[in-house]
């Protein structure tokens, strides 16, 4: 400023951009705004603006720091919180974080979090803590290994199911719970840093992706965006499998969705010897004719326990070789080592306690059984009634995509011998890991995509799984392995016999 061109800080500094990158009318965040006379004063004037979306100025910092921008693509999962460092300069992922969703400790399913978060004011508010201390925590350490200020991210895209969506946002989600199960808000959703208190930059914007309904929510919608099913004339299934999971069905033409109450038993929960996905998991389990035991641990450390995967390729190898039947009973008139009674209940050895790291034997319990016939229930009715709604049959589903942290283990074959997938050829089945987290990563990196994500939350159609007439008949076929009605699973026969 001048005696003779006496323009305001904030006018001054509009018209400059104004003439470096056509960009007018532009808001500038309180926060800046108070701060502005010294951040220019203290640089002489040479400033670098950060502008979200060409609408709002978020920062103002001296000097040219135009190389330091960075972002994070977060995934909120009902039992774990991934989150993406993204460097927004060159929209690498430039580091990797995780934590169990510390949630759990309300409860490990959507429903008991519920209730939890309705029973009194403040849980609610106990619950969304939980999200950002834990999304601050896997920040805050991202942020040392790489020597990056807080004040450098910009710009958070989290995903999520529908629950974990409202969660993270404060917003009450109990009408989510009670029918006919409706959100407080699908589109789009951008909220300043510092009114959710994550460690980044204040004047930051937290991006939620748009959902699709109560149970299917903006992980489904990144799940979309990453897999580009919604753009594609090919048929395809996308099963999402997690505590909650999403089952997407169709093309470019019309996409059908809907939930599935499958639970944590694929995640290790409610199994005797189940565990997370760590080092130490039984991962792989192949039985030989003598009914002897081959298997692979996570890390080829000494077997502790078994992950979901591992759990799969039990149950599906013990229907295989007759050690239990379709009901998922154990054969008792099987007298094998590897089959005993113990404390009134029957059991299966799958790693003898000189072969584990615990000095324990590793085994599979009817119950665990039963937790596994239920979780695949849940799963296989979806996609059924999916399929029959949109008149669609087995063999004219192009791809099979299974994604998720669980999807990255899972044995295709086993899959279908325990009629946990419908039966297509095992090379249309696909394994694509955490397609949610890089779906965020896309929308944090791209505007079209954000766009996209719009697009797919008002094309996908919702179906409410428990207002289908069939749905009762359904899933009880389906706890059978592979099904009450083997016709759905022609296959299966030939995998049995092959391996006998």
């Amino acid at each position: 400023p001048t005696l003779s061109d006496v323009r305001p800080d904030y006018e001054r500094l509009l018209d400059a951009l104004s003439d470096a990158v056509k960009v007018n009318d532009l808001e500038m965040d309180y926060e800046i705004l108070k701060r502005l006379p010294d951040i220019i004063r203290g640089s002489r004037f040479d400033v670098t603006v950060a502008i979200w979306h060409d609408r709002k100025i978020i920062s103002v910092e001296p000097g040219d720091t135009s190389n330091r921008m960075f972002g994070l693509a977060v995934d909120i999962g009902t039992s774990k919180i991934v989150a993406h460092l993204v460097d927004l300069t060159t929209g690498e992922v430039i580091d990797v974080g995780s934590v169990e969703n510390p949630q759990i400790t309300y409860g490990e399913d959507i429903i008991t979090r519920i209730s939890f978060a309705t029973a009194k004011p403040e849980n609610l508010k106990i619950l969304q803590e939980c999200v950002v201390g834990a999304l601050n925590k896997i920040l805050d350490e991202m942020l040392k290994r790489k020597k990056i200020d807080p004040h450098e991210i910009y710009e958070v895209v989290a995903v999520g199911n529908t629950a974990m969506h409202h969660f993270f946002l404060g917003i009450q989600p109990k009408y989510t719970a009670l029918s006919p199960f409706t959100p407080v808000l699908k589109r789009q959703l951008n909220v300043k840093a510092r009114e959710l208190n994550l460690n980044m930059n204040s004047c930051g914007i937290i991006t939620t992706l748009p959902i699709i309904a109560g149970f299917v929510g903006a992980d489904a919608v990144a799940d979309a965006l990453a897999t580009g099913i919604c753009e594609s004339d090919e048929i395809s299934l996308l099963v999402d499998i997690g505590t909650n999971t999403e089952v997407l069905l169709g093309n470019s033409m019309d996409m059908l969705s809907c939930s599935c109450a499958s639970g944590p038993a694929f995640e290790g929960a409610h199994i005797k010897y189940g565990m997370r996905a760590v080092a130490g998991a039984i991962e792989r389990i192949h039985m030989t004719s003598d009914f002897d035991i081959e298997y692979e641990t996570i890390g080829e450390s000494k077997p502790r326990g078994l992950c979901g995967s591992g759990v799969v390729d039990a149950v599906a190898e013990m229907f295989k070789y007759g050690i239990i039947d379709w009901t998922g009973k154990f054969n008792t008139k099987l007298e094998i080592p590897r089959l005993r009674r113990s404390n009134g209940e029957i059991e299966f050895i799958v790693a003898w306690g000189c072969e584990t790291a615990t000095g324990k034997d590793i085994v599979i319990t009817q119950r665990d059984i039963r937790e596994i016939q239920l979780a695949k229930a849940a799963i296989y009715t979806g996609c059924s009634i999916l399929m029959r709604r949109k008149g669609i049959s087995e063999t004219e589903i192009g791809r099979v995509l299974v994604t998720g942290a669980f999807g990255n283990y899972l044995n295709p074959d086993s899959a279908k011998i325990l009629g946990l997938l419908p039966d297509v050829p095992t090379e249309k089945i696909k394994f694509l890991g955490n397609t949610a987290v890089t779906g965020a990563k896309m929308a944090l990196i791209s505007k079209e995509t954000r766009k996209k994500a719009d697009e797919i939350s008002r094309k996908v159609r919702y179906l409410e799984l428990a207002a289908d007439p069939t749905f009762k008949e359904e899933f009880l076929k389906a706890t059978f392995i592979p099904n009450k009605d083997l016709n759905r699973f022609p296959s299966i026969r030939s995998i049995i016999e092959e391996g006998l």
